[in-house]
């Protein structure tokens, strides 16, 4: 028994000391895990931001992922089959590696072969030559933004050293059609491809899409590191936009417009076709244009402007309806209502107020004065209405602000002469105004103003933009937006029978067209110049057709044309377009 219990506390002193042992490696381990612990804080917390500028460039790659811009479609109203105004198409720049070039035999094939494709003239074919003879340059510019057809010859060629990089362009398959609308997209030194003017401006960050990345860390031999992780985030490719512009009528009434402003000598030309029961714009033109696609070989940057948005102007006598039509509202004048013209009426100017041509009209209707274009008797309507009462109209019509369409960049006119002396009382200011001058309107707001007065008295916000296509495939529709009512079906009936007869029997003959009843009036406006009023003009037509139920409400300018009168150069524009517009939306003859 004594041996046993020897032998068991032998047992249990080794037991011990095993312990012992254990327990110290455990306590080191910790200590040392401790430290590590405390190195790698120290390290990833406290000093991150000097390793994280020490690793960049040798051990993280950002490789940033370019999203496709989105597409700009035009469409056929009647249809809604689409045609592409903007879209991206593949070209390439074409480069030599001169390492590949052996000898002089070789510079003369490949210049040969060039040159056959790009036909080089004299100057260019000193630099290709100077850039063949180059020693061990691995990549020389030949030619840039060549087509993929080219490439293919080029390939077909099997020329040595010559090479092809591809990149994604901004392509304008219309060219000039709808260059004021569409804009184009240009170039900026610190954000690359940028959106300039139209639609390409207003809309650049719904176009231009979402950058996406790529994170990961590489070895010292520039190969990817699979266990070190990778962090990836997609490129959003940009919205496609469908516009109200219908492309038939754009192209229709644009070379109409073009002939014409050719023909009269005029400075600019304008015009604007919407729809008054939605406020679509199916076509806005403006003269001179360009091509987006050169957009950088135009003369004078002015002409990016497009001048149906972007230049207000003193409308004149196609002014002369809005003014008429709030009288006819509140009642305080009729169609047959009675006016004496004198030719001349005071107004508290420095001299009084009298007609084009200072012509006297003596007895006459208020359908008398549109149809003669008479400025005494708007003189006289605006008595009848009042200051403020004429001016809260304007507002109403909206005149003085933005139309709000969606492109780059919309001015608007402006009506600050009639907050001046805000009494009821008619002054010089307001005097002028009936009749379209001392304030300015744009060619847009006159159309939307008009549109008012066809659509029943309803003013619908103007839009250009008609569906927003995501690349989820959810398609954004833009849907018409009753702004108020600005007057009664009743006054807008009356002034649109009027306007029927100014085309029918007064100065707008020429815009008629048979077997429709067609409302409008001219307006041959003087442009103000230093010390008063030049001997130019602006010439304006408006007018919208069938009067009963309108299909369209259009507005045709020109800017300093050789002839006197609206009547012969605006008017038988618009007469020459709707006559198309009502056949091409299959309009029956109502008279």
């Amino acid at each position: 028994m004594i041996r046993a219990r020897e032998h068991n506390t032998r047992g249990k002193e080794k037991v011990t000391e095993g312990d012992l042992r254990l327990r110290i490696v455990v306590i080191l381990c910790f200590f040392f895990a401790l430290i590590i612990c405390f190195r790698l804080f120290f390290l990833m917390i406290m000093q991150h931001g000097f390793y994280t500028a020490l690793a960049v460039g040798s051990q993280e790659i950002y490789a940033k992922l370019v999203p496709d811009r989105g597409e700009i479609f035009l469409q056929d109203s009647r249809t809604k089959e689409l045609f592409p105004l903007a879209m991206n198409r593949d070209v390439f720049t074409v480069f030599v590696d001169t390492r590949d070039i052996e000898d002089e035999e070789t510079v003369d094939n490949i210049f040969e072969g060039l040159n056959s494709i790009f036909s080089f003239d004299d100057e260019r074919k000193e630099k290709v030559i100077q850039i063949l003879h180059k020693k061990d340059d691995p990549y020389e510019p030949i030619k840039k933004g060549v087509l993929d057809d080219v490439v293919e010859e080029l390939r077909a060629l099997d020329l040595p050293g010559i090479g092809f990089a591809r990149q994604k362009e901004r392509y304008y398959p219309e060219k000039k059609l709808a260059a004021h609308v569409v804009g184009f997209v240009g170039k900026d030194g610190e954000v690359g491809d940028i959106g300039r003017y139209g639609v390409e401006g207003y809309w650049q960050a719904d176009l231009a899409g979402a950058g996406g990345f790529v994170e990961a860390a590489k070895s010292l031999a520039g190969k990817w590191i699979p266990l070190a992780g990778r962090s990836l985030q997609s490129a959003e490719d940009g919205v496609d936009i469908v516009l109200t512009i219908d492309r038939t009528l754009q192209f229709t009434a644009c070379e109409r417009l073009r002939r014409a402003l050719e023909e009269y000598g005029a400075t600019s030309a304008s015009l604007i076709i919407m729809d008054p029961a939605s406020g679509a714009i199916r076509a806005m033109c403006s003269l001179p244009d360009f091509d987006p696609n050169t957009y950088n070989e135009v003369e004078d940057v002015i002409v990016y402007n497009n001048t149906s948005i972007f230049t207000p102007y003193e409308p004149g006598s196609i002014f002369k309806p809005i003014t008429m039509v709030a009288a006819l509202e509140e009642e305080v004048l009729s169609p047959d209502s009675y006016f004496y013209d004198s030719g001349e009426r005071e107004a508290d100017c420095t001299k009084p107020i009298k007609n084009a041509g200072e012509k006297i009209y003596e007895d006459t209707t208020m359908t008398g004065v549109l149809e003669n274009s008479i400025n005494t008797g708007m003189v006289y309507v605006a008595e009848k209405l009042g200051k403020s009462r004429f001016r809260n109209y304007l507002e109403d019509f909206g005149f003085g602000v933005k139309q709000g369409v969606q492109l780059d960049t919309e001015i608007s006119g402006t009506i600050e002469t009639l907050y001046e002396n805000r009494g009821n009382n008619i002054d010089c200011y307001t005097a002028t105004a009936s009749f379209g001058q001392g304030i300015t309107a744009t060619p847009l707001q006159m159309v939307s103003a008009f549109s008012a007065i066809a659509n029943g008295g309803v003013f619908m916000k103007p839009y250009i933009v008609e569906e927003i296509l995501h690349t989820d495939g959810k398609i954004e529709k833009i849907t018409p937006r009753e702004v108020k009512r600005v007057v009664s079906g009743r006054a807008a009936s009356l002034i649109g029978a009027m306007l029927v007869k100014v085309v029918d029997s007064g100065q707008a003959g020429a815009a008629a067209v048979n077997g429709y009843y067609v409302a409008g009036k001219t307006g041959t406006a003087q442009i103000a110049g230093l010390g008063g009023y030049t001997e130019e003009t602006n010439h304006s037509f408006i007018g919208f057709a069938p009067v009963d139920n309108p299909k369209f409400v259009m507005i045709v300018k020109f800017e300093k044309p050789a002839r006197k009168y609206s009547s012969a150069t605006a008017a038988p524009v618009f007469g020459d377009i709707a006559k198309f517009i009502l056949e091409y939306y299959h309009v029956a003859p109502a008279r």
